[in-house]
């Protein structure tokens, strides 16, 4: 199996495929995904395309189609409408040129390519939503649209199946304005939602946008430039100033200030010396450098937080089964209303109302709107996913976004997490028959094959002594103590006393210099080897820049904080003292970290879990919302719902803060939703008539359905302004 990136640990087993056997998606529907363009089966939605790095152009999902057919559409459709509408101007100039017989033909003729061709889609998304025994918006439209032509078209060919009561000045009455303005509203709607919806994924496209499409690579001496698509691992690469990074990758030769913001919403450029981690679409803005890939295309970071930020705007938050719940109900609901409000304008009026009884009725199937319902949640996750993306903030899935704006405590690992997690090695205290630079030698040995910042620490401080490694083999990691292994035909433990002491080594525990060390807020690691106690080793790990102020964030927000970490209970009180924290769980191992959460959640709290390390991954599986640092363990993320790409704990405060506005926004789109239509079907039935004697035509009702979803398209872009 690959590995998984040692950099920002995104890969491996939580990778998604990044080009899927299924490349087309609804927006609206979970779970509906097709390998060519098209529409929902059960909504009628246009699928949209998955993100690309490829560098394949993107298709077209239908937009520049229904373009076409609305321009060739208002071509015959307004001649239509300005014939029906001389009807209603003084004199009716028309009615000298042309008789009624040919009027009515002529507007059969110019409206048939606009029902027929222009609506096409309409008529099928609606079959096709028929055929899956579901139905949509496009099923009230083909029904509103399709009667009022087909009676139209019954009144110009076969005008005496009419009563003479339905008739006026002896003539039966025709409606192919309607459906052809109708039909024409609708595609100009679909075709704004088109372009409005594309603005949901302006976040994805503009990570996407950070990818140079060439880069300048040198083989055997010789400098080209290469398409993207072609750097393989381990190619040598120039990176002049100004560019963008090409791949993910290793400096080699050279320095330079690179601005990662992009990835980390962290503003302030990093300095970059060789051996240190660049990352894919970053920015280097002084020096030029060689640099050696390691990944490449789809197993860049750049390429998994697009893949994980596509994937989990797919997903449906719990609120959205409201909205699916009320879906469901809602067409077969307005169909009856509809055919109720016929009946009983024909019931009350007699034959004399046909035309308002049949009007009326359009309007009621034309006005309601399941699009507006439907667009509600996915919108706003949507949207709400992209610009978490932007900040560095990655969520799995829409459940988790939603869950974590319900969080009322928050729990922390300390190393990692609280801390840099980037420690450095301080002090050094050997027990004799070792030496300083043998028990150097002998820790740091044992921990590469270690992925804990302890280890990189240790192995650091090894590195600028001059301390040379020795092999290890039998390497054991006791989660949450330390670590054992064979090094020189001799076993070497690393970790904590209780670790020593069931290999059966005893420790000075009272030494003035580890009591020293502890108050200082240094992590003391215990060494033993030849079943003897070699010494300690001192590591300094300072609390993150953006610790005191997301801690102080969160408090003002009435969250319950609680440190809980394997580190003894020295240092962790002093680190705690130092943020405000009361609330310690100290010299614990995962199973308790795991029960801690537990106990929580016992007390009817919603829990959070942040940590960064593998013996924090039962912690982070068992809250109700994990979250992960971009800078620990594969593991920990694996077991997380929430991956802060920077690693700083003020990405849970925005986290937290986008969270709630995207809930918010949803309320507000399904409120917007309801409302609408629980206004507008009674007055599209004929609601206000009796009192004010007003009728809402078809083409007023098919414009406010149109502006219904719109409405909702454009609160949810709200949410891209949530952090200006």
């Amino acid at each position: 199996m690959e590995k998984n990136c040692p950099y920002c640990q995104i890969g491996g087993e939580t990778k998604v495929s990044w080009n899927p056997t299924k490349k087309y998606f609804c927006p609206m529907c979970e779970g509906i995904e097709s390998d060519k363009p098209g529409s929902c089966s059960r909504c009628g939605m246009a699928l949209e395309r998955l993100p690309d790095l490829t560098g394949e152009p993107e298709e077209d999902t239908g937009q520049s189609d229904l373009l076409l057919r609305f321009r060739i559409g208002l071509v015959f459709a307004v001649p239509v409408f300005v014939i029906a509408m001389s009807e209603h101007i003084p004199g009716n100039p028309l009615m000298g040129i042309l008789s009624r017989r040919v009027n009515y033909w002529l507007q059969m003729i110019l409206s048939a390519p606009v029902v027929f061709w222009s609506g096409l889609p309409i008529f099928l998304r609606a079959w096709t939503a028929l055929r899956h025994r579901a139905t949509n918006m496009f099923t009230l439209i083909s029904l509103g649209t399709g009667a009022a032509f087909l009676i139209s078209v019954l009144a110009v060919l076969a005008p005496d199946v009419f009563p003479q009561s339905a008739k006026m000045d002896g003539h039966a009455q025709v409606y192919f304005e309607s459906s052809a303005v109708i039909i024409l509203l609708v595609l100009l709607g679909q075709v704004l939602e088109h372009r409005a919806r594309n603005k949901t994924g302006s976040a994805i496209r503009a990570l996407l946008g950070l990818t140079p499409r060439t880069a300048s690579v040198i083989r055997d001496g010789v400098e080209t430039e290469t398409p993207i698509e072609k750097v393989k691992v381990g190619d040598r690469l120039r990176v002049r100033p100004g560019e963008k990074i090409p791949v993910d990758g290793i400096l080699i030769e050279g320095n330079s200030s690179i601005d990662e913001s992009m990835l980390t919403g962290e503003p302030i450029p990093n300095g970059k010396q060789p051996g240190d981690v660049l990352l894919s679409g970053t920015i280097n803005q002084t020096g030029g450098f060689i640099m050696e890939a390691r990944h490449v295309g789809s197993d860049t970071l750049l390429a998994q937080i697009v893949s994980l930020v596509s994937e989990a705007q797919r997903t449906k938050p719990p609120i959205q089964r409201l909205a699916d719940r009320a879906a469901s109900y809602f067409v077969p609901a307005v169909v009856a209303v509809s055919v109720i409000t016929f009946l009983l304008w024909i019931l009350i009026g007699g034959a004399a109302h046909f035309s308002h009884a049949l009007l009326n009725a359009v309007s009621v199937l034309i006005i309601a709107c399941p699009c507006a319902l439907g667009l509600a949640t996915p919108m706003s996750i949507m949207v709400g996913m992209g610009t978490g993306a932007r900040m560095g903030i990655l969520f799995r899935s829409a459940e988790s976004l939603e869950t974590l704006s319900q969080i009322k405590a928050l729990v922390f690992d300390k190393t990692g997490t609280l801390t840099e997690g980037r420690p450095s090695l301080t002090d050094v205290f050997a027990v004799e028959p070792f030496n300083e630079e043998k028990l150097i030698q002998l820790a740091a040995s044992i921990e590469q094959a270690s992925e804990h910042p302890i280890a990189k620490a240790i192995l650091q401080g090894a590195q600028e002594r001059g301390v040379a490694l020795l092999p290890v083999t039998d390497f054991k990691s006791e989660t949450g103590r330390g670590i054992v292994g064979r090094v020189e035909d001799s076993k070497v433990i690393a970790g904590i006393p209780s670790l020593l002491d069931d290999y059966g080594i005893d420790v000075n525990l009272k030494d003035e210099r580890i009591e020293i060390w502890r108050k200082e807020g240094k992590s003391v690691i215990f060494i033993g080897a030849r079943g003897l106690w070699a010494g300690v080793i001192a590591i300094s790990d300072p609390i993150k820049s953006g610790t005191f102020a997301a801690i102080g964030e969160l408090r003002k927000q009435g969250i319950q904080l609680k440190m809980a970490t394997g580190d003894n209970k020295i240092t962790a009180q002093f680190v705690a003292r130092q943020l405000g924290i009361t609330d310690v769980a100290s010299e614990i191992d995962p199973r308790r970290k795991n029960e801690i959460v537990k106990e929580m959640q016992k007390n009817g709290l919603k829990v959070a879990m942040a940590g960064d390390g593998i013996n924090d991954s039962p912690a982070l599986a068992q809250a109700d919302v994990g979250i992960a640092m971009g800078t620990g363990t594969d593991i920990a993320m694996k077991s997380s719902d929430v991956t802060l790409v920077k690693g700083d704990l003020r990405g849970i405060v925005n986290a937290i803060t986008l969270s709630h506005a995207v809930v918010k926004n949803i309320k507000q789109n399904l409120f917007l939703a309801f409302v609408y239509n629980t206004v507008a079907i009674p007055i599209a039935a004929g609601l206000l008539y009796p009192f004010f004697g007003l009728l809402m035509s078809p083409v007023i009702a098919s414009a406010a359905m149109t502006c219904s979803s719109l409405s909702v398209i454009t609160n949810a872009l709200r949410l891209k302004n949530v952090f200006r």
